[in-house]
């Protein structure tokens, strides 16, 4: 009766919230309330792109790596995967589940249709397979492998592949009693790749999860073609800044290796120790069999050369071939051991250097046939908690790849011959400018070759609406989500031209040519990347540009295809002409294929192909874009708007054809002043949060005429947010085609 007498206020507090909730929420002035209805999944839809998946992912066989470096079906057609993370349904302990009248336990078989629907057709999962400290070591996390199990399950019935990653270290927590050299206080960070306990402990996870039976599919995930990569683990190197967290005795038992390494080159140790100058650092004990190691900061910097120097040599070649063997060994248990057919790869991380050690971890991947990275995109943002909330008072900065492309997540130097993906990314909230997200991914991915990019994360089975970072904090927001107007809303265009290859694939602009003896000695590379950013793993407030000037314009990634091929001739290297697409007076960057172009100055970037046409731009610097069928004026101060047969025909003769149209959003009730933030990287010009907000998203209203040069085209439809009609749009006819207003407050018109 007491428990009862409790309960009691809860659920009258919930029936009054919820009757506050079936009201409609008030349009802000200029934007318009984000509040679509469930979708019903319409067999009359007219935007559904559930039929460019197979009906079961998998259906046809494994997906393999064909002859170009790309991704193929089983039965060898070429794939394109339109991807995101994945958190759907699963039980976080760690998490509470909020008090909400309005949010329902997410639906698994629902929201894998509507992933679908807009676009996707791979998802990844991951973490946490390993136990709980309180298990024992070889025991496996059963109701993580339950959700893994289902989320495999739900999405194969979608005709979505799934990308499985089993382990994280920065989370783990080992248990006193597994045996663990130095103790169970230590972080695992960089342990996997040399304690032998761990990686004992490790197969038996994956042996675990990998090779029982799923019950509801009715076979292992190692025998399952709709899981279509296998990740050994997320985000840890031996190259990157945690190198100098491993402490004690695990660092004293690397140092012995690194020892019978040096045993091996040199002969004798005093052999190497006169090589290297004779001298000392700490945690030398030769007559132990031991050696220290430097800093991994002295392996950042420019090379100078003297004995010193030569240690640090060997020292980044055993770090190097250290990861190398942990990923070589560990592809062959699960091929050999545990039979596992999904394609392998290594791991996703960055290095303490972009341009001297990252051609390093990449190649460390080489035994394994799939390349990865997590790179976000992401502004400055200061604040208690701006790892993972967004508070009233935070500062931020509201960046755009159109004014400022060097950070662009997919500027990748890609390993010749092999399919590189971003596993995780999004433009960062609270980002004004994601709406170009979609749009640059799909053109620049199809252009470059990168095979997939993973936006990051949701754990709704729809949308994800302005909401508590963690379940029970008032007054903030989730950082890492990509299901909001913005992103998600983005996706159906995107989705489309990317996977039906409607933007020409770029020849290579840049092939670099490394020797192995190169990176060892962290020889400046011809091209760079620029470092990646995480607030909760980096120092500092933003990813430092490099003071690394290579020989090779950086700007090429927009070109076309940049690669390096690893263990080849430095002096067969090959770039072409970059003067042609590389105006750097006029701030401008076209694509090898000509049908893309970024001016960085005015900002905008303009798609021309056949099939596909577009702009993303600031329209208040430039407000109509005339392309070749199509033709774009926008009063909005920011947006993207693409143009994209649905019937794979040329824009001028498609007889169905998706407009849609992206502005910009922000929570109800969301307010920001001007402010300028003086960090220790210098004073940006920014914003302070007053309000963070509630739901729904507010969206800024739609200004846009449409003109589309194709006379077939007779009628227009405006969508809802589920592809649904919801009314016709006026169509005006001129003697070139059709022109229409886009409607104010919708992102989809379908012309036909």
């Amino acid at each position: 009766m007491q428990t009862r007498r409790l309960f009691m206020p809860v659920i009258v507090l919930v029936l009054l919230l919820s009757v506050g909730r079936l009201a409609r929420a008030e349009d802000e002035p200029g934007r318009w309330a984000f509040e679509p209805p469930r979708d019903e999944f319409r067999a009359d839809a007219l935007l559904d792109l559930r039929s460019l998946n197979e009906a079961v992912a998998g259906q046809s066989g494994f997906v393999r790596v064909g002859a170009d470096g790309q991704f193929v079906l089983g039965n060898g057609q070429p794939v394109r995967f339109w991807s995101c993370d994945c958190d759907l349904g699963r039980e976080k302990p760690w998490a509470p589940k909020p008090l909400s009248p309005t949010k329902t336990e997410p639906d698994l078989a629902h929201g894998a249709r509507f992933l679908a629907k807009r676009g996707i057709n791979m998802v990844r999962i991951g973490f946490d397979a390993n136990p709980s400290p309180k298990q024992a070591a070889t025991d496996i996390n059963t109701a993580q492998r339950d959700w893994f199990w289902r989320v495999v399950a739900a999405m194969k019935k979608e005709g979505i592949y799934t990308t499985i990653c089993p382990y994280w270290s920065v989370p783990t927590k080992f248990g006193k009693d597994w045996g663990i050299p130095g103790g169970s206080a230590q972080s695992a960070l960089g342990l996997l790749f040399f304690d032998p306990t761990l990686q004992k402990d490790y197969k038996a996870w994956m042996k675990a999860l990998y090779t029982e039976k799923n019950p509801y599919t009715g076979i292992p995930l190692s025998q399952d073609p709709s899981v279509a990569i296998i990740q050994i683990q997320n985000e840890d190197s031996l190259l990157f800044w945690t190198f100098g967290s491993i402490k004690g005795e695990q660092k004293k038992n690397l140092g012995k290796r690194f020892a019978e390494w040096t045993l091996k080159k040199y002969g004798t140790m005093d052999a190497a120790l006169n090589k290297w100058g004779q001298q000392k650092i700490e945690g030398d004990d030769p007559a132990e069999g031991v050696l220290g190691f430097i800093n991994i900061y002295e392996m950042t910097l420019p090379r100078k050369e003297g004995p010193r120097t030569v240690r640090l040599d060997d020292q980044t070649e055993f770090i190097t071939e250290t990861d190398h063997e942990f990923y070589r060994m560990m592809g062959d248990y699960l091929r050999k051991d545990l039979g596992c057919k999904p394609l392998l790869n290594a791991c996703n991380w960055r290095t303490a250097s972009p341009e001297f050690l990252s051609d390093c971890e990449r190649w460390s991947y080489t035994p394994l046939p799939v390349d990865a990275i997590n790179r976000y995109y992401t502004g400055l943002h200061t604040g208690k908690n701006n790892g993972w909330a967004i508070q009233p008072g935070d500062q931020f900065t509201s960046p755009s790849i159109l004014l400022d492309p060097a950070p662009f997540p997919i500027s990748l130097k890609q390993t010749a011959g092999r399919p590189i993906l971003i596993t995780e990314s999004a433009w960062v909230l609270p980002n004004d400018h994601a709406s170009e997200g979609p749009f640059l991914i799909s053109a620049y991915s199809s252009l470059t070759g990168v095979a997939s990019y993973y936006w990051f994360a949701s754990g709704d089975d729809e949308w994800t609406q302005p909401q508590s970072a963690n379940g029970y904090m008032p007054n903030s927001q989730r950082l890492w989500t990509f299901a909001n107007p913005d992103m998600l809303g983005n996706f159906p265009a995107a989705a489309l031209l990317f996977r039906k290859g409607y933007v020409k694939s770029g020849e290579t602009v840049v092939n670099e040519q490394r020797s192995l003896e190169d990176l060892w000695q962290r020889r400046a590379p011809l091209i760079s990347e620029e470092g990646g950013f995480d607030p909760n793993r980096d120092t500092g407030n933003l990813s430092p540009r490099s003071s690394v000037k290579t020989p090779v314009n950086p700007l090429a990634f927009l070109a076309g295809r940049v690669e390096v091929t690893f263990g080849g001739d430095p002096a067969k290297s090959k770039v072409v002409n970059l003067d042609k697409l590389i105006d750097d007076p006029n701030k401008t960057v076209h694509s090898i294929t000509d049908e893309i172009t970024l001016n960085y100055d005015k900002g905008f970037c303009t798609l021309n192909s056949p099939k596909a046409q577009g702009v993303t731009a600031f329209f208040k610097n430039q407000q109509s874009f005339p392309l070749k069928d199509v033709e774009i004026t926008s009063g909005n101060d920011y947006g993207a708007v693409l143009v994209v047969a649905m019937d794979e025909q040329p824009l001028a003769r498609s007889r169905k054809v998706l407009v849609q149209v992206g502005t910009q959003c922000r929570p109800t009730g969301w307010k920001q002043s001007p402010r300028q933030i003086p960090v220790k990287e210098g004073t940006f010009d920014g914003f302070v949060v007053d309000n963070v907000g509630h739901a729904p998203w507010q969206v800024v209203r739609a200004d846009a005429t449409i003109l589309v040069k194709n006379r077939a085209l007779t009628h227009a439809t405006v969508l809802d947010m589920n592809g649904d009609a919801a009314g016709n749009v006026p169509l005006e006819k001129t003697p070139e085609g059709v022109r229409f207003k886009f409607p104010e407050a919708a992102m989809y018109v379908v012309l036909q």
